[in-house]
Order: structure tokens, then C-alpha cells, then sequence
């Protein structure tokens, strides 16, 4: 049978409120959630309902709070199963954000997007937190142009003409120029930095952890408030992110990567 307008409307609806739950463990109360997804509350009930009896919603009687079920774990879980490196990965993430008391992120490139599929929250009190699943222009993300920058121009030319730029504060790059310039310092320094490009106030430094084939297969960063990372700090994060982004990639391929000291010189 095919789907109606209506049906489809309705699972969209679902997904954003599946969404609106995943933002926060401490829990929601229907009428928030009605108010943040633009719905009635009884129809934002009825989802719930749903989604409950499917185990994708949890509903606290006690506090009359709705949270995240089992179910959408399990899908989570399956999504995280197919990039085979977050499991080993957490270790060092969480050593590097012992080391330098700052959030620390992992992300891919999914869709043209930087993706961030595992973080290891900062115990400061002030924490830089972009949450884990967020989608981020790749030109726009610490991350995402460390990866690029293991690209040949020709290949990065190609996939700004394909996507464009879409930037998020006044520091995000808007022309192929200006991120080629910055391309080429990442290919230098062997990091990337995001100097306020994804959010005002927020500095991010990030480096590539290589495949067996000399592929970046994900990234990994260390994000802060501008306020802490200063230049010279981005300095000082910068040789500890290669250090321990050349300690994954040793850990997942058996062998150091010939490039882990810079960037490939494309």
C-alpha cells in the first residue's frame, strides 16, 4: 500500500521528537516537547505513546518525564557497529581529554557532511559540547577540513562546486580561495583548527587517524571555549592531538602511518 501524506507526516513528526529526546538524559516533559516540535500536545502524546509501546520512547511515571528508549539504543548501537574503530578509539580519546581537560570528538564524513559519532565530554565545568550526531558543513568543522586536506586539490575543488559553501558564523569560509589557504597550513602543521567557523566562542583543533591504504578514515578533536584555547594553546593541543591520532592509527592498522608526522603533500 502505498504511504499517505499523512503517514509520512506522521513518522516525520515521530523522528523529530526522537530527536528532541536524544538532546538531553536528565528527561522531558510532554509540553515541552510539543512546544520545541511545533505540535499540539495531544498529538505529541499520542507519538509518545507510540513510541513507547515500541520501546523507542520511556515514559518516567514518577517524574512525568519522557526519555530515550531501549530500542533506540539498538539502532544506535548498529549505526556505531559499522565503523569498526570507534570501540578502540575510545581509550585514546579519553586520555586525550584527561590530558588536555577539554571535550574531545571523533568524526567521518557521511553524506558530504562532518558527522560526529563519539565524544568524551571535558569535567570542566564550562564544557564546549557540539553534540555527538550533529551535522556540520565539512568547510565549517575542525574535523572536517583535516580531512579534506588529505584530498588532492583537484578532489576538493570538486567537492566545494558539488556542495557549496554553507557557512555558519562570520568566520566560515565562503570561497574555495580562503580554504585552500587553510588546506595547505592543515598539510603543514599536520592539524587542522576551527577558529570559531561552526560557532562563535568555539575554537576546535583536529587531526586525521589514517587506514591501512593511507586513507583518513575518521578524525578526531579537541574543542574549548575560545576564551581557553588560545593560539599558543592551539599550539600545545595540536602536538598532543598528532601524538595520540598517530597512536590510533598505529593501534588500528598494526604499523605506523607514513603519514602521521604532516599531511600528505598533495
Amino acid at each position: 500500500m502505498k504511504p499517505t501524506g499523512k503517514n509520512v507526516q506522521s513518522v516525520q513528526r515521530a523522528i523529530k521528537l526522537m530527536k528532541l529526546l536524544a538532546r538531553s538524559d536528565e528527561g522531558h516533559r510532554v509540553s515541552d516537547l510539543a512546544r520545541d516540535a511545533g505540535l499540539a500536545v495531544s498529538t505529541t502524546h499520542r507519538l509518545l505513546t507510540t513510541l513507547e509501546i515500541e520501546c523507542y520512547a520511556q515514559f518516567d511515571v514518577g517524574r512525568s518525564l519522557w526519555h530515550v528508549g531501549r530500542e533506540a539504543y539498538s539502532v544506535g548501537s548498529a549505526y556505531i557497529q559499522k565503523y569498526n574503530f570507534i570501540a578502540p578509539a575510545l581509550p585514546f580519546l579519553r586520555k586525550l581529554r584527561d590530558d588536555t581537560r577539554e571535550t574531545v570528538n571523533l568524526g567521518v564524513l557521511d553524506n558530504d557532511e562532518l558527522v560526529t559519532i563519539l565524544q568524551v565530554e571535558s569535567r570542566e565545568i564550562v564544557r564546549a559540547i557540539s553534540p555527538a550526531g550533529g551535522r556540520v558543513p565539512a568547510s565549517c568543522s575542525g574535523m572536517g577540513k583535516a580531512i579534506l586536506a588529505t584530498w588532492n586539490d583537484a578532489q576538493i575543488a570538486d567537492f566545494t562546486e558539488r556542495t557549496g559553501f554553507h557557512p555558519m558564523t562570520p568566520r566560515s569560509h565562503r570561497q574555495l580561495e580562503t580554504l585552500m589557504d587553510d588546506i595547505m597550513r592543515i598539510r603543514d602543521e599536520g592539524f587542522a583548527v576551527d577558529n570559531e567557523e561552526h560557532a562563535t566562542g568555539l575554537r576546535c583543533v583536529a587531526s586525521v587517524v589514517w587506514s591501512r591504504t593511507g586513507d583518513a578514515i575518521c578524525a578526531i578533536s579537541v574543542s574549548a571555549h575560545s576564551a581557553r584555547m588560545s593560539s599558543k594553546h592551539v599550539e600545545i593541543v595540536g602536538s598532543k592531538l598528532r601524538i595520540v591520532a598517530d597512536a590510533l592509527t598505529t593501534c588500528l592498522t598494526g604499523s605506523p602511518s607514513k603519514n602521521n608526522s604532516t599531511m600528505r603533500k598533495i
